[in-house]
Parts: structure tokens; C-alpha cells; sequence
């Protein structure tokens, strides 16, 4: 399905950099050295040379994938696995702020290569990364600085490694998960009602649903009440914020075994420098709040079929402008300029349209 806990990966070596300097600069380098590197999957060689995209020297973006690759076999499950979370990290050194963007699985985006209005997902199986990259530029105008992709064996090793994650389980989620094997082993499918702590194999399967109904026939929601795929990610972000702290509290010692354990399972195009400098600026930027967002935003989008958008493969995310229920992605992309470029994490974040504003005039 993904994960994405790629965003713990870079905060869990973000914490083991404050101890850094000459006394762990080899440990760190012989622990990043296990990360899977691919150079022709390199963001910086995609050409944008035809697309405007935003950026900034005090803002890094760092897109991170979460790729449903398994070891073992499912019917109909495609080997290589898809890009089934996608999240762009951002580290605003200008306004001392980290946030996560979520990019809905589903929404339907202009496919670069494809050249067909198909789900962001499906944008990987034209070009593999840089094409996702290419299709995120057009759609959403937006400069990434990297990528750091992971599955689902990261996910779970390392919510292991940190003795598991405490997360409150909805009845209608632990009745869906007994009777699914969004749980692969099943003696762990037996959840109860309530807060609980979860092994890294619960963890992910809670973290899969993403919609149906429960034995007895009720929507699967979560404990504030998202369905569908917002419920899904919303179950993501929790379990990255839940892994986060519980290793703000570990020893450094601990954290370079948690990374140790897991980032052989990673994939990214950054060097151990730029990892290195990266994590070392979120430690002197002295905040763990994460502030978040969602893409396409509510009430900017709607929901589309395979008989409207043929390319689609079933129910899809249409983003629209808010006004007009024509396809759109260019105001989900202002959305995500004003969220990534310009808020300051005071207050509430406040899309301000400028399509409403006018039209209330």
C-alpha cells in the first residue's frame, strides 16, 4: 500500500545527526550506505524546462513515496508494486515550520507521457519516479528538491523497532480487519475496541483500509469519523506522528538501530551529504510540530467515474476550483503554493481563494 513511513525514516536520522560531528560521522555514513540508490531515477535530471514550478533556497520538498511492494505472492498483485502513498515532506527554514502534504492516490491529474487524464497513481507506470515527479510539476507547479521511497517491510520494521505504535481502533475498523487479510498474519487480526498498541503487521493493515464495510454490513470509519480514502490517510499521518514520538524519546544509540534496521528497505536520490544537512537543519530549527494538508482540499474537488473519465479505473477525485465542477487542478495548486511557500504554522491554515473572494464582490 505504501508507507510512507519514510517521513519517520528521515526523522528518526534527523534525531541521530544532533549527535553527529567527527564521533558519528562514520557510523552515519555506514548506516545511510544501506540505502538503495537509483541515479536514473534522479529528480534533478527531470526536464521542467516546460513547466513553471515555485521554489525556494530556504524551502526543501522532499516527495515520499510509499510503494505496496511484497515479498510474497498475491493474485493479481504487480511485482514492482505501486505508488500507493505519496507525500511531499517540506522543511521551511523561513518560517521554522515542517509540514506534510498529502497527495490523494485517486486524483485525477493531466499524466505526463501518458497524455491522458488518469489517477496521480498511475503516473509511475508511464516513466517510473521522474515521470511521477514530471506529472506532480505540471499539475501542482511545485519543485522537489528529492525522493525517498519505501514498503511495506520498512513500514513494519520499523514500528517494530519502536515497540510498537499506540493508535485508538474504531469497533467497524477491528471487525473489518478479522475478516480481511489487510492483516497478513493471522494471529494478529484480532484487534479490540479502543487505544491499543500495534506490532508493525497490525500497524499496516490498519493503515490499508481504505474503504468497504465491516462483517455486519457498517462503513469502515475511523475514531473522527473519515471514510474511504481520507480515512486511510488520515490513519497514515497518525501512525507517522505516533512513530515520532515515540522516538523523540529513544537514545541516539537507538535511533541508529532503528536505522539500521530499516533503511534497507529505501530507496532515495539523495547523497549522505544532503541527508546529513537536511537532518541537521531540522534539528537546529528546534520544532517537532508537523502541520498538514491534504490534496485536492475539501471543497475543491468532487468525486468522478469511469463512465465520465474512461482513463480513470474506477471511482476518482476530480479537483475543481470550487465553483465550477470542471476538472481543474490549478487551484489545488495554489492551495499547495500557499500551504508549502507561504504559512507560518500560526493559526489554522486558511486557503485564500482568489476565485471566491472576487465572486463575492
Amino acid at each position: 500500500m505504501w508507507k510512507k513511513i519514510v517521513m519517520g525514516v528521515l526523522l528518526v536520522l534527523s534525531a541521530v545527526a544532533g549527535f553527529g560531528v567527527a564521533k558519528v560521522q562514520s557510523t552515519m555514513d555506514n548506516t545511510l550506505n544501506q540505502i538503495n540508490r537509483d541515479k536514473s531515477s534522479a529528480l534533478k535530471d527531470v526536464d521542467l524546462s516546460d513547466i513553471k514550478v515555485e521554489s525556494d533556497n530556504d524551502i526543501v520538498n522532499i516527495l515520499l513515496i510509499g510503494n505496496d511492494k511484497r515479498t510474497e505472492k498475491v493474485s493479481g498483485f504487480r511485482s514492482d508494486g505501486l505508488t500507493d502513498a505519496m507525500m511531499i515532506a517540506t522543511m521551511d527554514k523561513k518560517h521554522n515550520t515542517l509540514k506534510l502534504t498529502t497527495l490523494m492516490r485517486d486524483t485525477l491529474v493531466e499524466v505526463t507521457k501518458a497524455e491522458q487524464i488518469r489517477k496521480l497513481n498511475s503516473a509511475s507506470n508511464y516513466g517510473g519516479i521522474k515521470n511521477l515527479y514530471k506529472t506532480i510539476a505540471k499539475n501542482f507547479n511545485i519543485k522537489l528538491d528529492g525522493y525517498a521511497m519505501v514498503d511495506f517491510n520498512a513500514f513494519k520494521d520499523v514500528v517494530n523497532a519502536v515497540g510498537g505504535v499506540e493508535v485508538e481502533v474504531t469497533d467497524t475498523e477491528a471487525r473489518y480487519l478479522s475478516c480481511t487479510n489487510y492483516i497478513r498474519k493471522k494471529k494478529n487480526r484480532h484487534l479490540k475496541v479502543g487505544k491499543q498498541t500495534l506490532n508493525g503487521d497490525q500497524a499496516l493493515g490498519w493503515c490499508r483500509i481504505r474503504k468497504g464495510k465491516d462483517k455486519i454490513g457498517e462503513p469502515v470509519v475511523t475514531a473522527n469519523g473519515l471514510m474511504d480514502d481520507y480515512g486511510r490517510t488520515w490513519r497514515q499521518r497518525t501512525l507517522i506522528n505516533a512513530i515520532f514520538e515515540k522516538m523523540k524519546k529513544l537514545a541516539w544509540s537507538e535511533w541508529i538501530d532503528i536505522a539500521n534496521v530499516a533503511l534497507a528497505n529505501v530507496q532515495t536520490d539523495l547523497t549522505n551529504k544532503e541527508i546529513m544537512g537536511y537532518m541537521y537543519d531540522v534539528l537546529t530549527m528546534g520544532t517537532t510540530d508537523i502541520y498538514q494538508l491534504q490534496i485536492p482540499m475539501n471543497g475543491y474537488f468532487r468525486y468522478g467515474d469511469k463512465l465520465e473519465f474512461p482513463n480513470s479505473e474506477g471511482d476518482s477525485l476530480v479537483p475543481t476550483n470550487g465553483i465550477s465542477s470542471t476538472f481543474d487542478t490549478s487551484t489545488n495548486a495554489k492551495i499547495m503554493k500557499q500551504f508549502v511557500f507561504k504559512y507560518d504554522g500560526k493559526g489554522k491554515f486558511e486557503f485564500k481563494d482568489p476565485n471566491k473572494s472576487s465572486s463575492a464582490n
